[in-house]
C-alpha cells in the first residue's frame, strides 16, 4: 500500500471518529421531529410517508446545515473550542470537540459563538459534516502533515463509510445536480452582465374644489419604465431605461394653467402608452471621482443630492412623494439631456464636517440636433454646481446653483423635448419665457441659487427642506422677472410596519409676482399628505392628498385638493 494511502486511511479514522463521538448523543437519542422549516415542523414518521416532502426536507437541511458556517461572520470557522459559548471544559465531548477544532479545524461554529451540541441532529446533518471533515482531511494529505494516527482507526473509518454510505453519496448527487442546473442556467441566461429592474405604476386620482372638479374627472393613470442596468466592471453601471405612459395631470387653474400639482408618475406621458427610450446614462468612477455620462433623458437629480430621503425618488415617481413639488427642489428640474457631471470628494472623517463633496454637471437638451443655435453647446443647456456637506451621520447640506439657457418657453423642464412651454412644477408666471402681455416666447437664461438641507435625528424621524431663488433674463423688453420656491417635509419611515412611510410636506411651489400680463400676486401654497404601506417586498400602496391654495397664484381661483391611490409594483 502506497504511503499517500496509507495516510488516507489512517487519518480518517481519527477526524470521523471524533466527529461520530461528538454526535453520538444526538444521533442515538430519539428524534421525535425533523425540522422542515422555521415555521413548521412534522414528525419523522409523517414525513417518511410523503417521499416529495422527504425529498425537499433532505434539500432544506443539508443546505442550512451546509451554509451555517459561512455566513459573513466573524464567528464562522472557529480556531479554538474556547470560543463557543455554550461549551465548557466539563462536557463529556469536551476533548473530541477540541481536537476537531484545533487540530483539523473542520468543525465550524454557529454565527452566534455557539455550538449547540445538546440539539437533535439529523443523519443527513451528520452526513454534510462528515463530508466537511472528509475535504479536510484530504487537505491535511495533500500537505503531507497527517502521520500522528493510530491503525486502530481504520475500523471506526470502515464502519462509518459503512454507515453513511447512501447519505453521502445523497449529497454528492445533490451536489452534482446543483452544478449542472448552475450550468445550464449560464448557458441560457439573458446576460451575465445585465439585470432586469422594473415599475409599474397605477394611480387612480381626482381633483376636487368649485370649477377645479368640475372641468376634471376620476382618472386611472399607468406608467411603466423597465430599466436594463449593465455593470462591465462590478463598480459601473449602464442604464438603458425602457417607458411608457399615459398619464397625465389635471388643468387645476383655468386660463393661467400651471403645473401644480403635478405628480411624479404624470410626468414622462408617452401617449397612449408608446414605448421610448427616456434614459441612456453611464456611472463609473474613476479614481477619486465618480463620473456620470448621459446620451438621453439626463437629469440633475441622477447625480446630484437633492437632501430629500424619503420624498425623493430616483426612479422619479413610484415609491416617494406624490408630487413633483415634494419630491425635489424644483432646481434640479431645470434643464436636462445629454451631457456630464462629476462628483469628487473633498475630503473624509476626522473634521466636524466629516464627509463633503463638490458636484460639476452639464445638460443639453437639444445635443442630437446638428441644427442651428442647437447642438451640445449652442442650443439650450443647464450648468450645475453644488457643495454637499454633511455634519456627522444625521445632517446634510448642500448649496446649489445652476446657470442656464433657454429658448423652450419653460423653465422647470426637465430638458423635455415635448410640447413648447411644457413644464413639471409651478405656476406658469414662475415657468414662462418670454412677454407675458404679448404672450410670446423669447429665448432667456437665468441663473439660479438653492440650498437643502435634511436631518435625521432618529431612525424613526427624517427632517428636509430646501429653498431656491431664480433670477430670469430674457432677449427681449418686459422678459426679465424673478421666481421663488420653498419647501419642508417631515417623514416617518416604518411608521406602523417596517418599510412604511409616513409624510408631510408644504411649501410654496415656484412662483413669481408682478409679470406684465399675468394677474395673480398670492403665494400658491401646496400641502401634500401620503401614506406608503409596503404590502410585500414588491408592492407598495399609498394614499394620499394634495391641497393647493391660491392656485395660479390667485385668491380669487377656488383651492383644489387632489386624491390619489397610488400602487406601485417593482420587480
Amino acid at each position: 500500500m502506497s504511503n499517500l494511502l496509507w495516510k488516507s486511511l489512517v487519518v480518517s479514522p481519527a477526524v470521523l471518529g471524533a466527529t461520530l463521538l461528538v454526535s453520538t448523543t444526538a444521533i442515538a437519542a430519539p428524534n421525535k421531529t425533523t425540522e422542515v422549516s422555521p415555521a413548521k415542523q412534522a414528525t419523522v414518521a409523517e414525513v417518511a410517508q410523503q417521499p416529495e416532502i422527504l425529498a425537499q426536507t433532505t434539500i432544506d437541511q443539508v443546505n442550512r446545515y451546509s451554509n451555517e458556517g459561512n455566513q459573513n461572520n466573524s464567528q464562522s470557522q472557529v480556531t479554538s473550542v474556547s470560543q463557543f459559548s455554550d461549551v465548557q471544559p466539563t462536557d463529556w465531548a469536551f476533548q473530541a470537540l477540541q481536537s476537531l477544532v484545533e487540530r483539523y479545524g473542520c468543525i465550524a461554529g454557529y454565527p452566534n459563538a455557539t455550538y449547540r451540541g445538546n440539539r437533535a441532529l439529523t443523519r443527513y446533518e451528520f452526513a454534510a459534516g462528515l463530508n466537511a471533515c472528509l475535504d479536510r482531511v484530504n487537505e491535511l494529505i495533500a500537505t503531507a502533515t497527517a502521520d500522528l494516527v493510530t491503525k486502530q482507526d481504520l475500523a471506526t473509518l470502515q464502519r462509518l463509510q459503512e454507515e453513511f454510505s447512501a447519505e453521502l453519496a445523497t449529497l454528492r448527487g445533490r451536489v452534482d445536480s446543483l452544478e449542472a442546473r448552475t450550468a445550464e442556467l449560464e448557458a441560457n441566461q439573458f446576460s451575465t452582465t445585465t439585470k432586469l429592474v422594473g415599475e409599474a405604476v397605477f394611480g387612480v386620482t381626482d381633483v376636487f374644489g368649485g370649477r377645479n372638479g368640475d372641468n376634471n374627472n376620476t382618472v386611472f393613470q399607468d406608467r411603466v419604465r423597465l430599466d436594463l442596468q449593465t455593470s462591465f466592471t462590478g463598480r459601473d453601471v449602464l442604464h438603458t431605461r425602457l417607458a411608457a405612459g399615459n398619464a397625465q395631470p389635471f388643468a387645476i387653474d383655468g386660463i393661467n394653467s400651471g403645473a401644480e400639482g403635478t405628480q411624479t408618475f404624470q410626468v414622462g406621458n408617452t401617449g397612449g402608452n408608446a414605448v421610448t427610450i427616456d434614459r441612456l446614462t453611464y456611472e463609473v468612477p474613476i479614481g477619486p471621482a465618480n463620473v456620470y455620462l448621459a446620451a438621453s433623458g439626463g437629469r440633475h437629480s441622477q447625480y446630484a443630492a437633492v437632501n430629500n430621503p424619503y420624498f425623493f425618488d430616483n426612479t422619479d415617481g413610484g415609491n416617494g412623494a406624490l408630487s413633483t413639488f415634494a419630491s425635489e427642489s424644483p432646481i434640479y428640474r431645470i434643464g436636462g439631456g445629454a451631457g456630464i457631471a462629476l462628483n469628487l470628494p473633498l475630503g473624509k472623517g476626522g473634521g466636524i464636517l466629516g464627509n463633503s463633496s463638490i458636484t460639476a454637471g452639464y445638460l443639453a437638451s437639444q445635443a442630437n440636433n446638428p441644427g442651428l443655435s442647437q447642438g451640445l453647446t449652442n442650443g439650450d443647456y443647464a450648468a450645475l454646481g453644488q457643495l454637499n456637506f454633511s455634519v456627522g451621520d444625521r445632517v446634510a447640506l448642500a448649496a446649489t446653483y445652476v446657470h442656464g439657457y433657454s429658448a423652450s418657453g419653460a423653465l422647470f423642464d426637465s430638458g423635455s423635448q415635448g410640447t413648447v412651454g411644457a413644464f413639471d412644477v409651478g405656476t406658469r408666471q414662475a415657468n414662462f419665457l418670454g412677454n407675458g402681455t404679448t404672450n410670446t416666447l423669447s429665448p432667456s437664461s437665468s441663473n439660479s441659487y438653492g440650498v437643502s438641507a435634511a436631518f435625521r435625528p432618529s431612525d424613526k424621524l427624517s427632517i428636509s427642506g430646501f429653498v431656491s431663488y431664480h433670477d430670469v433674463t430674457g432677449v427681449a423688453a418686459n422678459d426679465d422677472y424673478q421666481a421663488w420656491s420653498y419647501g419642508l417635509g417631515v417623514a416617518l419611515p416604518d411608521f406602523g410596519k417596517k418599510g412604511n412611510v409616513l409624510g408631510i410636506f408644504a411649501g410654496a411651489e415656484p412662483y413669481s409676482f408682478n409679470r406684465p400680463g399675468f394677474v395673480g400676486n398670492n403665494v400658491p401654497y401646496h400641502f401634500e399628505g401620503f401614506y406608503k404601506y409596503r404590502v410585500s417586498d414588491n408592492i407598495s400602496v399609498t394614499p394620499g392628498v394634495i391641497w393647493l391654495t391660491s392656485p395660479g397664484q390667485s385668491s380669487d381661483n377656488d383651492d383644489a385638493i387632489i386624491g390619489t391611490l397610488r400602487t406601485t409594483f417593482t420587480f
